[in-house]
């Protein structure tokens, strides 16, 4: 990764960056500007061509489909006082920006955009801002970090440049806006075993994803009890490259419990945790099931909920809050892509998952045989 002298800095952004923030936003995420109409919108401070290259972290939910990680949309509706953003300024003029949300209850910082100007030189812009929040997050407290990214563009080097380690990667699945969900009518949650998750099944969770997730893996994300406990309202856990969406929701999360005679009475054999959208964002499904478990039913349940909660199946349903429903499966979670495929559901894009932590770990002491 170049690393010249450059006479630019990086900064917090501030209230007065607003309008240039939110163009260079756009021209990065130029599926988005089409469908909201931003790319009239020019600022003097951000570059005056809508077709200037640009890097960003590639996930497609922000530049094809549907725009997701914006939080121009709604006017600050997706940034929370505890968040960071940063940009890098040159010359009085912006040509680079990072986002990134702050789980406060975990103490985690996820990078949800980090776009520049390519001139040439985005990979080191997007370096410093990247070197830039690391430092200001091990500052703050932050014990981990995360991003997910597109394996184009060098983003993955560049991460791994600043320490972090590429640790799974993720299918994006979509699903189309026109097409309708099943109804709830013929699908009978007690026959299925399905009921809402509640506090008392944060052990039965935590081992349904232990089970699920290799060992190396589970180590990294380190999720305890008190995040299972609290599964409906939590947007970071089980962490996704598209919980981001989950600020836009109202969250459900749902278990299912497996046969008679598929192992102890009460084990969890799958997990379902829905985000209805509130406002011009997709729906959000996210599966865990055991690897001998089909969890054919309990995704079109979920659908159906989506349905009903949304209203999408009525007559008389606003057709502008039909923005198709978004999921993700890690590759070690095959074969609920299938599953959701069956369920109309298309594979739109792969991104890997990268972490790095702040923290270090120290072996505790421990009692060996004398010699």
């Amino acid at each position: 990764m170049p690393m010249t002298p450059r006479s630019g800095r990086v900064r917090a952004a501030r209230l007065t960056d607003l309008a240039a923030v939110g163009e260079l936003s756009r021209l990065a995420h130029p599926g988005q500007a089409e469908a909201h109409g931003g790319a009239d919108r020019r600022s003097q401070d951000t570059p005056d061509r809508p077709d200037r290259p640009m890097r960003s972290l590639g996930l497609p939910i922000a530049a094809g489909h549907v725009s997701v990680f914006s939080l121009f949309r709604m006017p600050l509706g997706a940034f929370q006082p505890h968040d960071q953003m940063y940009v890098y300024e040159q010359d009085g003029r912006l040509s680079g920006l990072a986002r990134v949300e702050r789980d406060t209850n975990r103490d985690e910082w996820t990078i949800v955009e980090l776009d520049a100007v390519d001139h040439g030189d985005a990979g080191d812009i997007r370096f410093r801002l990247v070197q830039h929040l690391l430092r200001d997050g091990s500052r703050r407290g932050a014990s981990r970090f995360h991003v997910a990214c597109a394996d184009t563009g060098g983003n993955v080097e560049l991460f791994m440049q600043a320490g972090f380690a590429r640790y799974g990667e993720e299918t994006i699945l979509f699903r189309e806006p026109g097409l309708r969900f099943p109804g709830l009518r013929g699908i009978d949650p007690d026959a299925l075993r399905i009921r809402p998750a509640t506090a008392q099944d944060s052990v039965g969770l935590g081992r349904l994803y232990k089970r699920v997730t290799p060992a190396p893996v589970s180590r990294l994300e380190g999720y305890r009890l008190p995040d299972w406990e609290h599964l409906p309202g939590r947007s970071s856990v089980p962490r996704t490259s598209l919980s981001p969406l989950l600020r836009f929701a109202d969250v459900e999360a749902y278990v299912q419990e497996g046969d008679a005679g598929g192992g102890e009475s009460g084990d969890l054999a799958a997990m379902l945790q829905l985000g209805v959208a509130k406002e011009h964002q997709p729906h959000y499904m996210r599966v865990l099931a055991l690897p001998e478990h089909d969890p054919s039913t309990l995704i079109r349940f979920g659908l159906a909920l989506i349905g009903k909660r949304s209203g999408a199946n009525r007559r008389s349903a606003d057709p502008g809050h039909h923005h198709g429903v978004m999921s993700c499966v890690r590759t070690y979670e095959s074969p609920i892509d299938r599953r959701l495929e069956d369920q109309g559901m298309e594979a739109v894009a792969t991104v890997s998952l990268l972490i790095k932590e702040a923290l270090v770990r120290v072996a505790e002491p421990t009692l060996v045989p004398a010699v």
